[in-house]
Parts: structure tokens; sequence; C-alpha cells
């Protein structure tokens, strides 16, 4: 401080002088407290002449120090100004702004500084938006490149059929219905006796031949006289004889893995088409609405 108080008082510093100053400060500053630091900046701010390089030194320290120097220096020129923009960063650019001495020359490169301060974030925000996309590209790479490790180790095992015989309610609500012609309440208790979607079951009541119902009523393990009178009332042409003869021609076995394909297939699907493991002979003919309403007789 009294290095700088006694080039503070010269009124007029000769060229030796201002060399010699210059030499001094920057070893003085350094060996120097934040606090004198920044009482030797504030009184050179006040002083009409300083080493170029002294200003330029003292610019370039952080803003906190250097604030009261940008705004208010009077040996700063615009040449001065124009290297320390170049040289700094957008607080200094600030500081400087503040100055009321401003040239037109000066203002328009601060401009241009703010306008490359403002693309140059631009241009890091989107590199680091890339950045990002493509770090999270990669994760979900590597995140599916595991998953199909995972399904390659894993050995796909098959959900195992559960055909359970028709409980007693499900086998009074069978008769009940076909009693009272109510095709769609039996495809209900169908579906509900299969566990299964009610388009298997509605699939099933469409074979107009009786026989996939006849197949899926033994397979449930219905009593025969309950699965005649079903038959019988919703097909009405298997009435005379038709449906024991049906009846007696199928293979209990052969019906029960019949029904449980049909069952894997509707757990399978959608509901496109028939069950995947129905026979084309199996297949109702002509339009499903008017099948199904000669099925329900």
């Amino acid at each position: 401080m009294a290095t700088v108080s006694s080039f503070e008082s010269l009124r007029f510093p000769t060229k030796s002088d201002l060399a010699q100053f210059g030499e001094l400060f920057e070893q003085l500053y350094a060996a120097s407290t934040d606090e004198a630091r920044r009482q030797a900046v504030a009184a050179l701010s006040r002083c009409p002449q300083v080493p170029e390089e002294t200003a330029l030194f003292i610019a370039r320290q952080p803003i906190n120090t250097a604030a009261i120097f940008l705004m208010g220096s009077k040996a700063l020129g615009d040449v001065t100004l124009m290297r320390i923009l170049r040289a700094t960063g957008p607080e200094h650019a600030h500081a400087i702004g503040r100055r009321d001495d401003l040239s037109p020359v000066v203002v328009e490169a601060l401009v241009g500084t703010h306008q490359d301060q403002a693309s140059r974030r631009t241009g890091e925000d989107r590199t680091a938006a890339l950045a990002e996309a493509a770090r999270l590209e990669r994760e979900e790479r590597i995140r599916e490149e595991l998953r199909a490790l995972v399904r390659a180790a894993t050995p796909t095992v098959e959900t195992p059929v559960r055909l359970e015989p028709a409980s007693a309610m499900h086998q009074v609500l069978f008769v009940r219905f076909a009693r009272e012609g109510e095709a769609g309440m039996i495809a209900v208790t169908l579906a509900d006796a299969l566990a299964s979607s009610q388009w298997l079951s509605e699939r099933i009541l469409l074979d107009v031949s009786g026989r996939q119902l006849a197949e899926t009523l033994l397979a449930l393990e219905v009593p025969q006289a309950d699965t005649l009178f079903v038959l019988k009332a919703v097909y009405p042409h298997l009435a005379e004889g038709g449906a024991e003869t049906l009846l007696a021609a199928l293979d209990p076995a052969e019906a029960a893995r019949r029904v449980e394909s049909w069952q894997r297939a509707d757990s399978y699907t959608t509901g496109d088409g028939l069950p995947k493991a129905a026979n084309a002979d199996d297949a109702p003919r002509g339009r499903p609405g008017a099948d199904h309403k000669r099925a329900a007789g």
C-alpha cells in the first residue's frame, strides 16, 4: 500500500516512474493479503495513469477484486478495454459495460462479445445434449443386451394348462342356461369353467356340428345326462339320437388333450381365428352371427 500510495501521489508520473511501478506491483501484489490487494486496486482505479501491463494484470484478477477497476479506472483506454474483453469472461465484460464513458467502439465490442458468449453457450448446450442422448442410447443398448442374455440363459417354460373338472355350480348353470336358450350365458359359464377368454368359449359354441362342445363338456367331466341335455338344447338337430352317437364316438383322454391345446392357444393369442389346436374340419361354416343363432336354437 505504501508503494501504491507513493505512485498515487505522483501528479505527472514519468515513463521511468510507470516502468518502475509496473515492475514492482505484480511482485508486491502476489505477497499481499486479499484485503490489501483490494485496497490497492481501489486506489489505482482513481489514478489517471496506470502502466498498461499493470492494468491488464489487474483486469485479469477475480471479478470481486477487478470490478471496481474495470468500472471506474480512467486509465483504461479503448485499446486496453478491447484487450481485456478478449482475455476475460462475461463477468468482466459486464463490469466494463457499467462504465460511464464507453465509446461506440467498445459498445460494439461488448455486443459482439455477448453474442459470441451466447453462441458458445448454445454450442456447449447442444454438445451436452448430444452427449447426454448418446449416453442414454448407449445405456439402453446395454440394458437390451443384458435382457437378451437373460432370455438366452433362461429356458423357455411353457405355462402348464390347468384343465379342472367343472364345478357343481358350473354344471347346474350349463343345464339352466341350455333350458332357457341363453347361448350367451352358456359361453360365459364355459369360459369361467375353462379359465379362458370368452372368445374361446364362443368359438366352441359356433361349431354347429356340436363336436367341440361335446369334447369340452366331456373334458370338463360334466355328467353324461347333463351333457346330452345341453347338446340337444343348443343344437336341435342332435335331438333325435345324434347327441348320443356323437358322445359315444369321443375318447375322453383325447378330448382332454384337445381342450388343453385350445386353452394354451387362447393364452397366446388375442382372439383372431380359431384355437390353434382345432382341426380345419372343426371350423364353423357361414357367417359367425348366423351360425351362433342356429346353435342357440
